[in-house]
């Protein structure tokens, strides 16, 4: 994993790229995902700041613990990642976007065009 650039704490960090392994089923739902030990030295912090993380995708569901055999994604944790990682997008991200768009004189029909190009791109 690459170093931490953004100005959120590391542990969020740490949980949104554990959300994006989820969403792209790199960790799939009901099975186990690095220790909290593994995590830590693959990202190179402190377990207890991986520790923050695993916490914070328990209270959300996303994932949970089995004591003495690990962490699992939860039966329901990619649905609860998209809908929040939805609800963010278009809360925070989108409106920026189509501001940027206007003031750039960019109309929704070239967007349009751009997001459907880019769709036929990734396929």
């Amino acid at each position: 994993m690459s170093a931490f650039d953004s100005p959120s704490a590391i542990y969020l960090q740490i949980a949104d790229r554990m959300q994006e392994q989820i969403l792209t089923g790199a960790w799939q739902e009901g099975k186990r995902i690095p220790s909290i030990r593994e995590m830590a030295a693959e990202v190179q912090v402190n377990p207890n700041t991986v520790m923050r993380a695993y916490a914070h995708l328990q209270e959300q569901g996303v994932i949970f613990n089995r004591r003495g055999v690990g962490y699992f994604v939860s039966p329901e944790g990619k649905a609860r990642v998209c809908a929040m990682k939805q609800a963010s997008f278009i809360e925070n991200r989108l409106p920026r976007l189509f501001h940027e768009a206007q003031l750039l004189g960019i109309s929704p029909e070239q967007l349009m065009k751009l997001y459907q190009a880019f769709r036929d791109e990734e396929r």
